[in-house]
């Protein structure tokens, strides 16, 4: 096989040898360019992909990745426009990782380590304030990223110089900007916990002078006169979720009775979102009760001395002694003496009386309405085709008091419901989905399998002919000696069919004007091949000559 091949290159060089100049240097061209496309083409179908190691570094701490990154031998790129550090995308995840473990990115952020830092001996008062807030809001902006949506957040706060004079005193003020994730958004709860987190943070801070902001300049905390307005939106999104439930309702039991693609039901609820707070006290004449009850009873016998009387002399007189015998002695003496009884009853009563305290939640439903539309009902005629039909009017019914049912129907509040049957229009469209073609290993075998055929193809129209060009022709095969031709006069002479067939009637015509005898027996036949090889040795010596000498008996045969 050696040995083969050996004389296979000697004989390609050989044929390249004898090309002229300007064929050479197109063969080595073509050849050297084929090549070039096709380790061109692998190179670009099978190099991998990059994609960016991380999405925002500061230009130091990159040149110190690029160390780190040429230290474990991964390889990277950057980026000539964005500056960004890219490495092949399968290795994303193993490089992140191990670049944290050297500290990698660096935290952008300063905490309370900018305290442990030496500031010197020579550090003054106002030095060491500024550097214990700039650590507070090193600290609470790790504290607002550590929200799902954050990316990374700055704190800036605000303290003026604190005055003996209260009047004179400015409260602080804070400001939050936040970076976030992606098209992520922060939702008003959780603006609002930023905001009570920084002012719960920082003494003397009010949530109302914290101010929020977004990376596009995007205002997040709003006053109280702007709440309005997104209380409106509110309210549209609570109404929208009270539709949604009762249309959910109508659905989960209309679907298994009439199918799932063949009913439509719309809910509109109109909603009182008025807050009304309010007292009543009310009284029952018809029932009364004895709360509480005094009795005074008072009774006199006798003249009371100290009343009565002319004024004057005899009254300032001291009064005559007593009766001997008591009071009974003098009552027999006297029996006209005057007495006075008196007697008071109070009586409270309590009259029954009701305080009632009524605060009504915003929310509630002052009217609903609902429509149904069912699909027509599937029927076999007499002729075995299925048609379409409208559903009867006590299917409709039945549907319709199952909708009452499920949406709570209230004739008192005006509700409505209306249940129609029509046709369905047959929807042909298909559901979005995501197409397999955008998928990213897709593109990837795409670029893999693409370069391979163009890589082929090149071998195929552009370096396989080249070599071709190179590689010795297969030999020509050998006449056949018992390959005759018929002359002009009948006889028949050897075929004038390549090259050798000419020799043979170079022969025939050259043993005394006929080749007949020669032809004849068995010594006729090892005659002729001697006289073949004889003739293929003088075309191969002067082939020109042997092509006058035919043309020559060619004109005279004609003659």
């Amino acid at each position: 096989m050696a040995s083969s091949l050996t004389a296979a290159l000697s004989t390609s060089l050989q044929s390249f040898n004898e090309m002229p100049a300007g064929r050479q240097i197109a063969l080595i061209g073509m050849i050297a360019g084929g090549l070039v496309a096709v380790v061109a083409i692998l190179y670009w179908a099978l190099r991998p992909t990059y994609a960016p190691l991380f999405a925002q570094v500061d230009g130091a701490e990159a040149a110190e990745m690029m160390q780190a990154l040429t230290s474990m031998g991964v390889p990277y790129k950057v980026d000539s426009a964005s500056g960004r550090i890219e490495i092949p995308q399968q290795r994303i995840a193993e490089t992140r990782l191990l670049l944290a473990g050297q500290g990698f990115p660096k935290e952008s952020d300063i905490g309370f380590e900018l305290l442990q830092d030496n500031a010197g001996f020579g550090s003054s008062r106002l030095i060491e304030g500024a550097r214990f807030q700039r650590a507070l809001e090193g600290e609470l902006g790790r504290s607002v990223a550590a929200l799902e949506p954050v990316e990374r957040a700055r704190v800036h706060i605000a303290q003026a110089e604190r005055s003996v004079f209260v009047r004179e005193r400015t409260p602080p003020s804070a400001s939050v900007v936040v970076h976030l994730r992606g098209n992520r958004s922060l939702t008003e709860a959780q603006v609002g916990a930023i905001v009570h987190l920084v002012s719960a943070s920082v003494p003397e801070l009010l949530p109302e002078r914290v101010t929020v902001v977004d990376q596009t300049g995007r205002l997040l905390t709003v006053d109280d006169d702007k709440k309005s307005a997104n209380l409106s939106l509110d309210h549209l999104d609570y109404t929208n979720r009270v539709e949604t439930g009762f249309v959910e309702r109508v659905q989960s039991l209309l679907i298994p009775i009439v199918g799932r693609d063949r009913v439509r039901v719309q809910v509109a609820a109109d909603l009182d979102f008025s807050r009304v707070e309010r007292t009543e006290e009310a009284f029952d004449p018809d029932r009364t009760a004895v709360r509480s009850e005094q009795s005074n009873e008072e009774e006199k016998i006798g003249v009371d001395p100290v009343i009565g009387g002319i004024p004057g002399a005899l009254t300032n007189q001291p009064p005559a002694g007593g009766a001997v015998g008591g009071p009974a002695a003098g009552a027999a003496a006297n029996p006209q003496l005057p007495s006075s009884r008196s007697q008071q009853t109070t009586r409270n009563y309590e009259v029954d009386r009701t305080i009632s305290h009524i605060q009504e939640t915003p929310g509630g439903i002052r009217r609903l309405s609902a429509a149904v539309v069912v699909d027509y009902r599937d029927e076999t005629n007499d002729a075995g085709e299925v048609v379409r039909v409208p559903r009867s009017d006590a299917e409709l019914e039945s549907i319709r008091a199952l909708v009452r049912g499920a949406v709570g129907f209230d004739e008192k509040r005006g509700d409505s419901i209306n249940v129609s049957s029509v046709s369905f229009v047959p929807d042909t469209a298909e559901e979005d989905a995501i197409p397999f073609w955008s998928e990213t290993w897709f593109l990837e075998l795409v670029k893999v399998v693409g370069g391979l055929i163009l890589a082929l193809l090149v071998l195929l129209t552009v370096v396989k002919p080249g070599l071709q060009q190179l590689m010795p022709k297969p030999p020509e095969p050998e006449p056949e000696p018992e390959s005759l031709a018929l002359g002009a006069d009948g006889e028949e002479l050897p075929a004038l069919t390549d090259e050798s067939q000419s020799d043979d009637e170079l022969v025939a015509l050259s043993h005394q004007g006929s080749a007949h005898p020669s032809l004849t027996g068995p010594k006729g036949t090892t005659q002729q091949q001697l006289d073949l090889e004889a003739i293929r040795e003088m075309v191969r010596e002067d082939p020109k000559r042997v092509v006058q000498v035919m043309k020559l008996w060619l004109v005279e045969d004609g003659s």
